[in-house]
């Protein structure tokens, strides 16, 4: 049994701000997460994707943005639990929850915070019979590492802004030897200045533009060598390539969460915006898995979500307590 003050779900940034939160009330902090190592959807999904909206920071790469709240985190000696889903809360006594994995790992705090951001994701494929042949073969959901192309002639297919992005982030810095930009439409869901940017690299000869078009064939011996485009007004083209890179967004579910008896809406878990608690004492939920009238889903918000999370959590563990704020300008930093 691991024993805690506050059980975390979810090692995300908000999740990891909020030990750092904790920390300074003399809370100790773990969390259970599972992906292999920390960080989210920032480390998982987009390493090397500038942030432009963390106050102080006028671009960061949510790699960075990452090892910085794991330096930040680091004085207060917080504990992980990776790898393992949570699966089930139980509440043992009024000042106890138990909090249990996959694989069994047993965790024990008077509080929890559930900070799974948008939950369990899945890809959304395209409907090509043989995709799963090439999965891990030259078929990527998610682009991790754009190093990992280098070189290397891709197809992404896609009309958002991730699309969108990623075409114009591995043809501006010259990372692979071909993008081409496969999308069904002739216009395009993403920001307007993203667009802009893709017809002006395709203007260029950086972006291989294909619109009103979408991949409906993979061919390659173990790996993908080319893939089949079907035309609106062409017809069937083979194109040789590397890697096909299907961008069409995740599908996001609560997973577990959803049987945890907690009040739920659109697939987010309702909170008190008074202090982010749900309709169960001790428990909060912190982030993009909660929803509130006028939310906004936005890294930022769930820090401060975080920090008055922890700031009610403090009264439910010392009620006898008086919590003065403390200034860290006035006091620094003091770990454990």
């Amino acid at each position: 049994m691991i024993k805690t003050d506050i059980i975390i779900i979810g090692a995300g940034p908000v999740g990891l701000f909020t030990i750092f939160e904790a920390g300074l009330l003399k809370l100790r902090c773990h969390l259970i997460d599972s992906l292999p190592q920390a960080g989210g959807q920032c480390s998982e999904i987009y390493p090397k994707k500038p942030i432009y909206d963390i106050p102080g920071f006028p671009s960061i790469l949510a790699g960075e943005l990452i090892d910085n709240l794991m330096e930040q985190a680091a004085p207060f000696k917080p504990g992980f639990t990776l790898g393992e889903a949570a699966v089930t809360i139980d509440k043992v006594s009024e000042n106890e929850f138990i909090v249990t994995t996959d694989k069994g790992t047993k965790h024990s705090a008077p509080i929890v915070m559930i900070a799974g951001g948008l939950g369990v994701f899945e890809p959304r494929k395209p409907p090509i019979e043989n995709l799963t042949d090439y999965e891990d073969k030259g078929v990527e959901y998610i682009i991790k590492d754009p190093n990992f192309y280098r070189g290397k002639r891709c197809v992404i297919a896609g009309g958002g802004d991730s699309a969108l992005d990623w075409a114009i982030f591995l043809a501006k810095n010259n990372i692979v030897s071909e993008v081409s930009l496969v999308h069904r439409r002739s216009s395009f869901r993403g920001h307007l200045d993203s667009v802009q940017q893709v017809m002006d690299l395709a203007d260029e000869g950086k972006v291989k533009l294909i619109t009103e078009a979408e991949v409906v064939g993979i061919g390659g011996n173990g790996k993908v060598e080319n893939v089949v485009i079907k035309h609106k007004t062409e017809g069937e083209i083979t194109k040789e390539t590397d890697h096909f890179i299907p961008l069409f967004g995740l599908k996001p579910s609560l997973g577990p969460i959803a049987d945890w008896g907690l009040e739920i809406e659109k697939n987010a878990i309702k909170v008190d915006t008074t202090d982010y608690s749900t309709n169960i004492p001790g428990i909060y939920a912190i982030g993009d898995v909660n929803t509130y009238e006028n939310k906004l889903k936005l890294i930022l918000c769930g820090f401060h979500e975080g920090t008055l999370a922890v700031q009610s959590a403090f009264s439910r563990i010392h009620p006898e307590k008086k919590n003065v704020l403390k200034y860290t300008t006035v006091n620094g930093v003091t770990g454990f």
